[in-house]
């Protein structure tokens, strides 16, 4: 049997919710083959991050050409990346083994607050790899950052989101949880701009939720959805994993990533 298949470039999250382990989980539950290649160890839960190990740029092309010469994959999901060094390595290797469906989950802070990324990588992100990505999708702090733009209405979104669209010929998903509006969520590309509506749901356990998008919106573009239908159903499978009201951790607790499957799960007596 043939299976789409994606790849997650990520650091790894210990407590499961987010990172390479909440990307893979998506990826599963969006019926595609799940593969990754790690960036970072992090020891981090609900509560925090309290460490970060970098991989060597050496050992994540070495794991970046196990996938490729093996087992191809039909989309690529880049989330945590924190130093320059790695972000070229990861733009050079998807260039020369011509990689498809690439988004781009610009992670610069962690939920709990936490600096994820050096100000010299956001630098070489921009310069390096958001050019070669077919969708990026940062939220209102990192719209910011990526901008030098402050966002405070639905227009300043518009604004931001043309901006970073012009600038790096990239198509951009901004979203708008943080207080903006409820939950809507920008898409622009190739000049033009289409809302895609949410509503806030009373869950305050929201860990790994940009990673979980990013990977949704991968595995859906690597079975052949346009843009829009991937951002859509995407959408649409994180707001069933916030509406399962997982309650895990003393934090900001994960998301329910297999509640699409529970029904055919099977119980015990």
């Amino acid at each position: 049997m043939n299976k789409k298949t994606a790849l997650t470039i990520a650091g790894s999250d210990c407590s499961g919710g987010a990172g390479i382990q909440a990307d893979i989980k998506t990826m599963l539950a969006n019926n595609v083959y799940a593969m990754s290649a790690i960036t970072a160890l992090t020891a981090q839960n609900t509560t925090g991050v309290t460490g970060i190990m970098e991989v060597t740029p050496q050992f994540l092309e070495k794991q970046l050409d196990a996938v490729f010469t093996d087992i191809f994959p039909d989309a690529v999901k880049v989330g945590m990346v924190a130093e320059a060094n790695l972000v070229s390595t990861i733009a050079r290797k998807l260039k020369e083994y011509h990689a498809k469906n690439i988004v781009v989950d610009t992670v610069m802070v962690s939920t709990s607050g936490t600096k994820l990324i050096s100000d010299e990588a956001i630098e070489t992100l921009k310069k390096e790899l958001l050019p070669m990505a077919d969708i990026i999708t940062p939220n209102i702090p990192e719209g910011e950052v990526l901008s030098g733009m402050q966002i405070k209405t639905s227009e300043d979104m518009i604004a931001v989101a043309r901006k970073i669209s012009e600038e790096h010929k990239v198509s951009v998903l901004l979203k708008g949880g943080h207080n903006i509006n409820d939950a809507n969520d920008l898409l622009y590309r190739e000049g033009s701009y289409q809302w895609f509506p949410g509503k806030r749901i009373d869950n305050p356990n929201t860990h790994g939720t940009g990673c979980t998008l990013s990977s949704a919106i991968a595995a859906n573009l690597a079975k052949g959805c346009s843009m829009e239908e991937a951002v859509e159903k995407a959408k649409e499978y994180i707001s069933g994993a916030l509406s399962a009201g997982l309650n895990l951790g003393k934090g900001s607790g994960p998301m329910d990533h297999g509640w699409k499957m529970e029904k055919t799960a099977t119980k015990c007596l």
